[in-house]
């Protein structure tokens, strides 16, 4: 079974949705004939690619004309939600940046069955230790830390390779339907559009097992998401 995920590293209830997944893999009794393919979003593709990021704290509080205090209290029910999960969330060190490089190594680390791997490492990096996940340096250590090889991932950071796959991977993205991510599709058929419950996610992998035709029915519910076209989350 198959099972392809749109979502961005600055985004956290894409963290809270990887894990609730992985929860309900943990009980899926055909959790080893699960394929799980990352697929690439930008919540933030207008950042400047050669910028240093900035603090996510900031960047909310302007984007939503908050006070800091009231953007601190906004992120305590996610950093709860996280705890549950094993997310240690640390808004006040996560850094926005533009997420392009990182999403292209994503593409080089499935190649070799790494994807998920890596795109945990990036999550934390970001979201716990306020690393700046599209410095160069930063991400070839990430990516070696995994275990990729160091010069296929020099040589993605000083090319254009998997911008295409990139590109390719946010318009099939918008011609299914996305409004938000995380967005999951199962077996090309199943959807489901933001973080929704560990019990939705159970329910969904039981009915994608059992069936498999190609058109994609979204259940009615919508868990949070982060909106792709103000990059809010909420």
């Amino acid at each position: 079974m198959k099972i392809e995920i749109w979502s961005d590293i600055v985004c956290p209830f894409c963290y809270i949705g990887k894990k609730r997944l992985e929860k309900a893999l943990e009980n899926f009794p055909h959790r080893d004939e699960v394929s799980i393919i990352w697929k690439s979003y930008q919540l933030h593709p207008q950042f400047p690619k050669d910028t240093a990021g900035i603090p996510a704290i900031d960047y909310i509080k302007n984007a939503k004309g908050l006070t800091e205090e009231e953007t601190l209290g906004m992120m305590q029910q996610v950093q709860s939600i996280g705890k549950s999960l094993d997310i240690d969330f640390d808004f006040e060190k996560s850094l926005i940046v533009n997420t392009l490089n990182a999403h292209r190594l994503i593409h080089l680390a499935q190649e070799t069955n790494q994807g998920n791997a890596l795109k945990e490492r990036l999550l934390k990096a970001h979201f716990s230790e306020g690393l700046d996940v599209n410095n160069h340096a930063i991400l070839v250590q990430l990516a070696v830390e995994i275990g990729l090889d160091i010069t296929a991932v020099e040589e993605v950071l000083t090319t254009d390779r998997f911008t295409y796959e990139v590109t390719q991977d946010i318009q099939e993205g918008v011609n299914l339907g996305l409004r938000g991510v995380p967005f999951f599709v199962f077996n090309q058929k199943f959807g489901i559009a933001g973080a929704q419950p560990l019990e939705m996610f159970e329910q969904t992998l039981r009915q994608a097992y059992d069936d498999a035709k190609p058109n994609i029915i979204m259940n009615n519910n919508e868990g949070p998401t982060c909106d792709v076209e103000t990059g809010n989350c909420e």
